[in-house]
């Protein structure tokens, strides 16, 4: 969500942190700060909306200094104004960006104003720097006051600290958000995504749970929570990891729909061999990890969600394995019961989705046959902590509302459910089939693609509305909520979907001549009953859009408003094929809207707060 960038060097680093801050644009923001110190104080600029808000700050009033954090803040405590943006200060001396939420806030705020601090915002965070004030007042060093500060948090974060009496250092640390600290040629930097690093080639080190480091411009020292020395391992940044453009693309969400073949063939080269899974689909552990399961639960948030959901029908059609599928914010909330063998997936984007990580943390600890999770980017928390891990290789996506990721995911998901049914001696036939229609996906979704001037018709009318049915049948109800999901994300327009034969257990009551009703119509074994769905709706003067396989009958099509056929594929990578045209359906929506589709309002791209 919020993003850190933090710099100590043996130059001016200002423009450096401005620079970093703006490739988290895409993060989802709604303020910005920087705090640069000097041997007297930390100079603060911070204000309210976009980067350039704050740069034009910096122009009237400059600062500078070799060590300086900067912020882009997404509210959770207080309203979007100056006040209540990054980085926050005690004393004019100290001061803190920070990730997360703190929970026990109001308790510390409390025992600190009966200690005569005073607060100038509505934050949680503005505690962590009088905290660190209190304890230097105690008599402790800088690192040790940070230390013990830190020791008070609960809930989540990721903070970097400065203090203007130890010139050239800062102190970060991370509990349940990500950080990382990068070596370059002229320094040292804290980030919290690597796309923030404008130096190539750089060592980065991925701070685990619960470190410490201290930051300067030639060292950096790691500690454990309770101050022992450890070790970390940096590994060299490629340039790939860092370098997002929109290249001849209207924005990056459009240049993402049209990257997803290429996403799929990478993330099936060399684990799909002769018609097998390869172990190579193992990023972390082995196929080991499977032996034995009799049950699947998978956890994850939002489009993730959907993608698991698919592959539950997937999971139980194919390899005969009873799977269940959680939302990660309820999950551990409400004792789920886990059945002997029971493997515990999670799947995220970005590895660091708070509700999801709490949900692998509760799952490590309950007994489960073991946990895999299914991610975006290596070393992330998601990928550390689970016992084995497959990474997606969809690339950086900037843009807010996932594609690549999704396709990628569900890529990933086929090749598992593919070496699961091996393993149970699925027959030979119906994997084959599979491996297959794999092997074909990528072409597949160039086809899907070439739906794009179609779907701009469709787009275009539908704009003209506030209210949006989706429905699907099978596995395709999942994907018919992503759909709605999509466009709800960035256009605003309100959506929802329903499996169609639910229609008449309440939703009929919305349709009628102004009601938009978008159908995803595959070719398979439903396609009879949900031809008596969509007669439904024409029966009550719904408009209906169809999504439709070229192989379905003319009848099914008569009526519709507007029907955008395609090649659906087969029938276990059908899902994947028909969520295109559905996102290209979303973004040419937003496009007709005049909506910002690669930051839309009040979202963030990595969601690392509960």
């Amino acid at each position: 969500m919020c993003g850190i960038v933090g710099a100590t060097a043996q130059n001016e680093v200002v423009n450096l942190i401005v620079d970093g801050l703006r490739t988290l644009e895409y993060r989802g923001y709604d303020s910005a700060g920087i705090a640069a110190q000097n041997a007297e104080e930390v100079m603060i600029r911070k204000e309210p909306g976009k980067i350039s808000a704050l740069q034009n700050s910096l122009v009237k009033n400059p600062v500078s200094g070799n060590c300086a954090i900067g912020h882009t803040r997404w509210a959770t405590h207080g309203k979007p104004n100056r006040e209540n943006a990054h980085p926050h200060v005690s004393g004019n001396a100290i001061a803190v960006v920070h990730n997360g939420i703190i929970e026990n806030s109001a308790e510390l705020k409390q025992l600190l104003v009966n200690c005569g601090y005073r607060f100038a915002s509505e934050t949680d965070s503005e505690t962590i720097p009088h905290l660190v004030d209190l304890y230097l007042s105690a008599g402790n060093s800088f690192f040790e006051a940070c230390r013990k500060a830190i020791s008070h948090l609960e809930g989540s974060y990721a903070v970097a600290i400065t203090f203007a009496n130890e010139p050239g250092k800062i102190i970060a640390a991370r509990k349940g958000s990500p950080l990382i600290v990068a070596q370059g040629e002229q320094g040292f930097m804290v980030v919290s995504d690597v796309i923030a690093l404008q130096e190539k080639n750089q060592i980065v080190y991925y701070l685990e749970e619960g470190d410490i480091a201290e930051v300067s411009a030639d060292n950096c020292e790691f500690y454990d929570s309770k101050g022992k020395r450890v070790s970390r391992t940096g590994t060299r940044l490629g340039q790939s990891e860092c370098v997002a453009t929109k290249k001849d693309f209207d924005s990056f969400m459009q240049k993402e729909i049209f990257e997803q073949p290429e996403a799929v063939r990478a993330t099936l080269a060399r684990r799909l061999v002769n018609g097998k899974v390869s172990e190579r689909l193992f990023d972390k552990g082995s196929s080991a990890i499977l032996d034995g399961v009799e049950n699947i639960h998978i956890v994850a948030c939002g489009t993730s969600l959907n993608a698991g959901h698919v592959a539950k029908y997937w999971l139980e059609s194919v390899a005969g394995i009873p799977c269940q599928v959680e939302i990660a914010s309820e999950y551990r909330y409400r004792n789920p019961v886990v059945p002997p063998k029971t493997l515990f997936l999670s799947i995220s984007q970005s590895g660091e989705t708070a509700d999801t990580l709490a949900a692998l943390r509760f799952a490590n600890d309950s007994p489960y046959l073991g946990s895999l999770g299914i991610c975006n980017t290596n070393n992330s928390s998601l990928f550390r902590e689970s016992e084995a891990a497959i990474l997606t290789k969809a690339g950086v996506e900037v843009g807010v509302a996932s594609t690549k990721a999704l396709t990628t995911q569900l890529t990933a998901l086929a090749l598992l459910v593919l070496k699961i049914g091996e393993l149970r001696n699925t027959p030979d036939a119906v994997l084959h089939n599979i491996a297959d229609a794999l092997l074909n996906l990528p072409s597949a979704l160039d086809e899907a693609l070439k739906t794009e001037e179609k779907i701009k018709e469709v787009a275009r009318s539908i704009s003209r509305h506030k209210s949006v049915l989706f429905l699907g049948r099978g596995h395709h109800y999942p994907v018919a909520v992503e759909g709605a999901l999509k466009l709800k994300e960035i256009s605003y327009v309100h959506a929802e979907a329903y499996a169609a034969g639910e229609l008449k257990h309440g939703p009929l009551a919305l349709v009628d001549g102004s009601m938009p009703v978008v159908v995803l119509c595959p070719e398979n074994n439903l396609l009879e009953k949900l031809s008596s769905n969509i007669e439904e709706v024409k029966a009550r003067h719904g408009q209906v859009y169809l999504l439709a396989d070229h192989d379905i009958s003319s009848q099914t099509c008569r009526g519709a408003k507007n029907t955008i056929e395609f090649e659906g594929g087969d029938s276990f990578i059908s899902p994947i094929i028909f969520n295109v045209p559905l996102q290209l359906l979303a973004y040419h929506t937003a496009e007709f809207l005049g909506k910002n589709v690669d930051q839309p309002r009040n979202l963030a791209k990595s969601v690392t707060v509960e």
